[in-house]
């Protein structure tokens, strides 16, 4: 599959008992999934974060070829392709159309789309790609900030969904109350949002539904390697409970994982959470029926 304005990737060596030795990189057939990489992190420079997440998406490839068996007990991986990283363009507005075209020609080709980042900012036009295809969306996210700032940049993605995509509601989970203002606080539960109103377990608003991970809601003390460091943020294993939730769910329709900042890492210990979340995600949707190629 080649899709204008990305580069295929070539996987580092990978043993052939590790996970990555899975991944399809030269055809998506027979495959469930794909990932698709976007290694920009200028919308977190805009937001005066720390950059690094531009890196993100090779460690978490790398992570993958050290973390995670190809043969699990009870269960059997989903097909997966990786479709390469998006080329970012001139501007963000030049990546984020980038970023929609390359989503969207995944979904047309029948694949469930990944994103691995980069600036939160992303998920915006990666979600774009699937309210085209599916109509009204909700959204759930789990991240330590509201990300509804009005300006440019990593902070804005989810009003920029509800202002032009037409989501219908949006649930955060895993808010620190300490890092979002009384406007941007306001302007959410104006618009429909909610803060930790629903349970992994429960039952999901929507018929489609996307779910975005942003690596700074787990707490700093386990993933140092984030845009902007959690000192109270949620355990990994809850992390996890919400994120095999999302795969298993038919109608969650894209999935992505956001501002792992390698430069900020330690002894690759964020990678592998993401490494982690990104296998629970695929074990869930091994659940799901036609999961498997």
């Amino acid at each position: 599959m080649d899709i204008p304005h990305t580069r295929r990737m070539q996987w580092p060596e990978t043993r052939p008992d590790r996970f990555g030795s899975l991944v399809k990189t030269e055809s998506h057939e027979g495959c469930k999934v794909a990932l698709l990489g976007v290694p920009d992190d200028t919308g977190v420079a805009m937001n005066h974060g720390n950059v690094g997440a531009a890196q993100g998406p090779d460690a978490l490839r790398v992570a993958l070829t050290r973390y995670g068996v190809s043969d699990p007990d009870d269960w059997v991986w989903p097909g997966i392709f990786d479709a390469g990283d998006v080329v970012t363009g001139a501007d963000l507005a030049e990546t984020h159309k980038r970023v929609t075209h390359a989503a969207g020609e995944l979904i047309n080709a029948g694949l469930f789309p990944i994103m691995i980042g980069g600036g939160h900012d992303l998920t915006f036009p990666f979600v774009r790609a699937s309210a085209d295809r599916y109509g009204a969306m909700n959204g759930i996210y789990l991240d330590a900030h509201l990300d509804v700032r009005e300006e440019e940049g990593s902070g804005m993605p989810f009003r920029r969904l509800i202002e032009q995509c037409g989501v219908k509601r949006l649930d955060v989970i895993g808010l620190n109350p300490m890092v979002n203002s009384r406007e941007h606080t306001r302007w959410f539960h104006s618009h429909g949002g909610r803060i930790d109103a629903i349970e992994p377990a429960g039952d999901w608003p929507g018929d489609n539904i996307f779910v975005s991970l942003d690596m700074d809601v787990i707490d700093a003390a386990a993933a140092p390697g984030v845009s902007a460091q959690n000192p109270m943020g949620m355990a990994t294993h809850k992390v996890a409970e919400w994120v095999h939730a999302a795969g298993a769910n038919p109608r969650v329709k894209c999935f992505d994982i956001m501002e792992l900042c390698p430069a900020k890492d330690q002894d690759g210990r964020t990678a592998r959470i993401a490494a982690h979340m990104l296998l629970t995600f695929l074990k869930g949707f091994a659940s799901r029926p036609g999961s498997r190629s």
